[in-house]
């Protein structure tokens, strides 16, 4: 296993624990995918998060919650308008959305949920809780790092109708690794992408320059413990990190800020904007 911050079988990342637990919360999950595990960190970060907002930064709650309903927002419109007919969601963990969009688009779409093996188990067992998958539904192992082989991604999308177009989508994983690694990860998710006749990447980003105050920082040492020390931010500015996913090989790239988006999202916390971006790349230029 690389060291590289990813999480193994055995060490299932508590930031995956913990966000499953605030989705449900907030009525975007299902209970069957909340863990003991999630709840107990809640509320054991619950007062550093309070700490935090009371120095000004966003409460955490609604910085995830904003980028998640921002992500589903987009590829929503994707699918809907015929755009996209297939998703993989790379390091997936307790994400309701695979399960969701599963349902909401039978017949239209088949959506690939992928992860290191102790996370795929975990959530086979939890899904299996709410009933079967449905057909167009899989759970696969995959690691995000590997060039080749039968868990890379370049295996997983050999396996996908070239003619369709796809989406790839991560939350929450870009801050486990450094930038070389990201750029190397954006390098595979465009040589991916590139294959099909429309490819579009959606995910979160944190600015380093946007993700400053005595609050934000706070909370970011704490989580920094819980994830052995490896919550990283790797750009400063909008231009920068969307010139590095074009050097990765993405034809076009732009951040989106949730404030632009307030019409479909509703109210967005205030300074929630300031902390977190959504990236939007295509590798074909179409999608």
């Amino acid at each position: 296993m690389r060291d590289s911050g990813y999480v193994t079988p055995a060490t299932i990342s508590p930031t995956a624990h913990y966000t499953g637990f605030v989705w449900a919360r907030h009525g975007l999950s299902h209970p069957a995918l909340v863990t003991a595990e999630g709840r107990a960190l809640f509320h054991l970060l619950r007062p550093a998060a309070a700490i935090g907002g009371a120095l000004g930064a966003p409460y955490i709650e609604s910085v995830l919650m904003t980028r998640h309903r921002l992500i589903d927002l987009k590829l929503s419109e994707a699918i809907e308008s015929g755009r996209i007919t297939q998703v993989v969601e790379i390091a997936a963990g307790l994400s309701p959305r695979g399960w969701q969009f599963s349902q909401r688009y039978a017949g239209r779409l088949t959506y690939i949920e992928a992860d290191l093996p102790g996370m795929t188990l975990r959530k086979r067992e939890a899904l299996a809780r709410i009933g079967p998958l449905a057909p167009n539904h899989r759970v696969v192992d995959l690691d995000a790092l590997a060039d080749d082989g039968p868990e890379s991604l370049a295996a997983l999308v050999a396996t996908l109708d070239a003619t369709q177009g796809v989406a790839i989508v991560t939350e929450g994983l870009l801050n486990y690794f450094n930038e070389d690694v990201v750029r190397g990860i954006w390098q595979r998710f465009a040589r991916a992408l590139v294959r099909f006749p429309r490819g579009v990447y959606w995910s979160d980003l944190h600015l380093s320059s946007e993700t400053r105050g005595p609050g934000v920082g706070t909370f970011v040492k704490l989580l920094s413990i819980f994830v052995k020390g490896r919550v990283s931010l790797h750009f400063t500015s909008v231009e920068q990190a969307s010139a590095a996913l074009r050097e990765s090989g993405f034809t076009a790239a732009s951040l989106l800020d949730p404030r632009d988006f307030s019409a479909q999202l509703g109210d967005i916390p205030n300074g929630v904007s300031r902390h977190v971006r959504i990236i939007e790349a295509r590798a074909t230029g179409q999608a």
